[in-house]
């Protein structure tokens, strides 16, 4: 099996371990046939950010331990949906991204230079 590449053209690299993140509860932002929401794009949740979340639906803040979910607090790294990334973005409160963890096809839905504008690096 192929390894699966980030935006960046390199190997994808793990997301979070703890909290466990991804489609497949892997830690990386992998996707694939199953994966309808796109889950690509690692970012760094902040409390904006979850509370756009959590007006738009989906509460990602609360745990929920019937699905072994222990709930986001600002600071942990997650792989969310493109489409959630952009709206997001649109509504000037995207988190920061990780771009070496954020998977190839998340370009499917967010240009490259909107993700780059938001990398955890970029103002430094």
């Amino acid at each position: 099996m192929e390894p699966s590449v980030n935006v960046l053209g390199t190997r994808l690299e793990s997301c979070s371990n703890s909290p466990l993140t991804g489609f497949y509860r892997n830690g990386c932002c992998d996707t694939g046939p199953g994966d309808r929401g796109s889950h690509t794009v690692c970012v760094v949740v902040d409390a904006e950010f979850l509370a756009l979340s959590k007006y738009l639906g989906n509460d990602l803040s609360t745990p929920r331990p019937e699905y072994r979910f222990e709930g986001l607090k600002p600071g942990d790294r997650w792989c969310l949906c493109a489409a959630r990334f952009l709206q997001a973005a649109q509504e000037h409160c995207a988190p920061k991204v990780v771009l070496e963890s954020t998977h190839a096809r998340a370009l499917d839905v967010i240009p490259l230079e909107l993700l780059k504008a938001h990398a955890l690096d970029a103002q430094g």
